[in-house]
């Protein structure tokens, strides 16, 4: 592998970076400028901004025929989001959950990863199926407004704008090079990522769960971990899970739709990639039922993440310690993690009844 092809992978994640950013701070500005609701314009276009370099890769990956990094990218976010980006976001300082998080989105985040492996049993995703991927994000959005006229409040994650003076010429200028930016960045980050899984002998697949998933998540890794560092802890909590959302709906659901063939769903993604992510999703139930999340949940949210990634690694290259780490896992993490999670929710349940009980002053 040359310096050419690390130099363009590398520039195309600087450019994906510096796209969302530009596209996030001109979308929302134009939006206020001409009297788009401040929540309106939380829903959708900051979450859309946040996720605008997976939409863009995972759309160029399919245009190219590689559905894999496409699939890749956005199991393998939502892997990277949960266990590195919040579990670095707890160890900075321990997180706040808010109850609609508990009581709705982690719910919906679960239901949206169980539709993604239904849809995919067959081993594709037709492009009926991206476009009720889409129709369910519509619903969600719907939901969400509903929610938050009706408490009068923004949802868990939005973050608004601060009141600026905006130049629309200027606004539409930052939104034009953040979309040419986003668009020449992924095209070298998917050439990238290809040549690279070929130097390593790796598979396009694991490629995109682990390098492209972790670059095209920057944007949800300094928005999280700033917001824990100051202070705004809900925020970074709720910023992960509807980047989730988003990435289930619409990233995957816009792949396939624009994919001029079926997007591939490998058999590996189905056995293995995918039942992670569903039970990744699953385990923030016990975990956030408590309305905390305290710096040694972070720290074992790290430690599954690399644990992950050392398996795919010893896997792809048919590594002779797989089969001693896969009984490791299998005869003594599993359980354990199983236990403690259950411990959990039955302390978090005993809590809320608790508090429930207990006179109120």
């Amino acid at each position: 592998m040359d310096a050419g092809t690390l130099l363009q992978f590398g520039l195309g994640l600087v450019l994906l970076v510096a796209g969302a950013e530009s596209l996030v701070r001109g979308s929302a500005r134009l939006a206020a400028a001409v009297g788009v609701p401040p929540l309106i314009v939380g829903l959708t276009v900051v979450a859309f901004g946040t996720s605008s370099p997976e939409i863009v890769v995972s759309v160029q990956a399919a245009l190219s025929g590689r559905a894999d990094i496409a699939l890749g990218n956005v199991i393998g976010s939502n892997i990277f989001n949960v266990l590195f980006i919040l579990g670095l976001s707890a160890v900075v300082a321990p997180l706040v959950v808010s109850d609609q998080l508990v009581r709705y989105d982690v719910p919906i985040m679960i239901g949206a990863s169980s539709l993604v492996m239904l849809l995919g049993m067959n081993g594709s995703l037709h492009r009926l199926e991206g476009l009720l991927l889409l129709v369910v994000l519509a619903l969600y959005i719907a939901f969400l407004t509903w929610l938050s006229n009706r408490r009068g409040h923004p949802p868990a994650g939005f973050v608004p704008e601060p009141p600026t003076k905006s130049n629309r010429l200027v606004d539409v200028i930052r939104i034009a090079v953040g979309l040419a930016l986003l668009v020449i960045g992924s095209r070298f980050m998917v050439n990238g990522s290809v040549a690279i899984a070929r130097f390593l002998g790796l598979s396009e697949l694991v490629i995109g769960l682990t390098i492209v998933a972790a670059g095209t998540s920057l944007p949800e890794v300094a928005t999280s971990v700033i917001a824990s560092y100051r202070g705004q802890r809900d925020i970074a909590v709720g910023n992960i899970i509807g980047s989730n959302i988003f990435n289930l709906l619409a990233v995957l659901g816009t792949a396939a739709l624009l994919s001029p063939l079926p997007l591939n769903v490998s058999a590996a993604a189905l056995t293995f990639d995918l039942p992670v992510m569903i039970a990744v999703a699953m385990a923030c139930l016990p975990i956030f039922a408590g309305h905390r999340i305290p710096r040694w949940i972070g720290v074992l949210f790290l430690a599954y993440y690399a644990t992950y990634v050392t398996f795919l690694v010893l896997d792809a290259t048919d590594h002779e310690a797989l089969p001693i780490f896969s009984g490791v896992m299998l005869s003594f993490v599993v359980p354990i993690t199983v236990v403690t999670l259950a411990v959990m929710l039955i302390r978090s349940r005993r809590t809320a009844a608790s508090d429930r009980d207990s006179p109120r002053s």
